[in-house]
């Protein structure tokens, strides 16, 4: 028995034990076990691949949610007055889009991909290797299934990037094109979609499974003409991939929050989550974005940052009695105990208003500072009241609600089935609304975009949105003039060039 295997185990193992809480996996920590004496029993095979699943914590509420949503005109983390979330002038560089090889987000959202690819191949690399697995078809599906999740983030967010699938191969990989990379993440869901699970219980919560390969394809077909443009368009493709998710047993929760309450993992709406514990370095959204104050009035016993707020135009654009405002946005007067509205530490009234200005110490850009109360935060995941840490509830990557908006999107643009479409779209407008005088009579493309934002605020979607959608390099008035071309992707991060001579920087760049 090799020792690099038994090392290889021990550290499978030690992940496990540092974040049991990752996943509702059942773990049980083994040590110093033969590698080909390992993978018995349910919860042993669970102890290996937990980790696996572990790495999506890397795309909220920091790398992948920071680089979309600061990047498209959802959100903003200005700098505040006295100077937090400076922060090198990376959310500067988001805003105005004018981020370089060195910006800190587009390096570590690379990073955190790349390495995630790696733990992949590890994991992938030492269940094949272990004769003791008897049936193990199902969990390497698994773990392709992770691996060609971030292949599909590298894919939209940087487009040309090495493809790497064996761990032991030590070699420099070479930059593949966006195609290659568009055409490996298509054969590896196509070669798992009938191999992993496709139950929708609270077993195969948090796991690959059926309908989380298809809403992939769906989004891979969604987005073919941007990441794959000599293929065409596949407009029907992702309605059959979204029509083969909707045949399954998910629900459009009548009750919008019921996906974004504590314990949210009981929603039949959510596909695919990110799975957040307490006792595990849980979700911090609620530190990321509220006022250092607002704990106060929210029973919240935790340190928060004061950060990322929405874009006054996005938190505009809807309608005042779309009860989605209130669902998504923590806005006005924030109180203290004894009634009184607080104060902040230079001396304002603690007003969380939607408009924002930048009106201290600019610079020849236009950034400067913000004052410390402006701007809606995001209120979408419930805060639980007597918190003492991180948050529990869950971050549905995908949700039901999406794969309605997909697949009334293809339809509009094939020309087919508007009533379909229509109905799909209402289905989602009437839990938002009171009145069925909100409901749609026919849907355009436009309102589609529209109510893609509505539904989907903070949950990434906005930059891959305004990419298919062509705004994405539009002006946005008081924030950014219009956009170069070449940030339709990021750069590939100088780090990574430095390490690699085999890579190739993105054009423009």
């Amino acid at each position: 028995m090799k020792k690099t295997k038994i090392f290889s185990l021990i550290f499978v193992f030690a992940f496990s034990l540092l974040h049991q809480g990752c996943t509702n996996l059942d773990e049980e920590v083994f040590d110093k076990l033969p590698v080909d004496e390992f993978g018995n029993t349910e919860s042993q095979i669970n102890s290996l691949i937990a980790p696996i699943y572990r790495t999506l914590k890397n795309v909220f509420p920091s790398n992948y949610f920071l680089l979309s949503e600061c990047s498209s005109d959802m959100a903003v983390t200005p700098t505040r007055k006295g100077g937090d979330w400076w922060d090198g002038g990376q959310f500067k560089e988001l805003r105005f889009h004018t981020w370089t090889p060195n910006t800190s987000l587009v390096k570590g959202s690379y990073n955190s991909a790349m390495e995630s690819i790696s733990s992949c191949n590890k994991i992938y690399s030492m269940i094949e290797e272990n004769e003791s697995i008897s049936d193990k078809e199902q969990i390497l599906a698994e773990i392709r299934g992770v691996r060609a999740f971030w292949y599909y983030l590298l894919l939209d967010y940087y487009g040309n990037v090495p493809i790497v699938t064996d761990f032991n191969d030590t070699s420099n990989p070479a930059t593949k094109s966006r195609t290659e990379v568009y055409q490996f993440v298509l054969s590896e869901l196509d070669a798992i979609k009938d191999i992993v699970r496709d139950d929708v219980t609270a077993a195969s919560y948090g796991k690959i499974t059926k309908g989380v390969v298809y809403t992939l394809l769906a989004k891979m077909y969604l987005n073919a003409e941007v990441w794959n443009p000599d293929g065409g368009a596949k407009w029907q493709e992702c309605v059959d991939a979204c029509d083969m998710v909707m045949a399954l047993d998910y629900v459009l929760e009548p009750n919008f929050k019921s996906s974004f309450v504590v314990q949210n993992q009981n929603s039949k709406e959510i596909i695919f989550p990110i799975v957040f514990s307490t006792a595990d370095g849980g979700n911090h959204i609620h530190k990321r974005t509220l006022h250092y104050l607002d704990p106060i009035p929210l029973n919240l016993n935790v340190g928060t940052w004061n950060g990322i707020s929405a874009m006054p135009q996005f938190v505009k654009d809807y309608d005042d009695d779309d009860k989605r405002i209130d669902w998504s946005f923590l806005t006005g007067s924030m109180y203290d105990t004894d009634g009184s509205v607080l104060i902040t530490a230079h001396g304002r009234d603690l007003i969380h208003t939607i408009d924002i200005e930048i009106k201290y110490n600019l610079d020849e850009d236009g950034w400067g500072q913000v004052e410390q109360e402006e701007g809606a935060r995001c209120s979408k995941w419930e805060f639980e009241s007597g918190l003492n840490g991180d948050m529990e509830n869950d971050m549905a990557i995908f949700r039901l609600a999406d794969v309605f908006l997909m697949k009334a999107e293809a339809l509009v643009r094939l020309g087919q089935d508007n009533v379909e479409a229509t109905r799909l779209v209402n289905l989602i407008r009437t839990r938002a609304f009171d009145s069925s005088d909100k409901l749609l009579s026919s849907v355009t493309l436009d309102d589609i975009y529209m109510e893609r934002r509505f539904e989907l605020a903070w949950e990434i979607t906005s930059r891959q949105d305004m990419i298919r959608f062509g705004t994405f390099l539009e002006e946005i008035p008081d924030w950014k003039g219009v956009t170069p071309e070449k940030c339709l992707i990021f750069p590939i991060p100088q780090t990574a060039l430095d390490a690699n001579p085999e890579l190739v920087q993105n054009p423009g760049y």
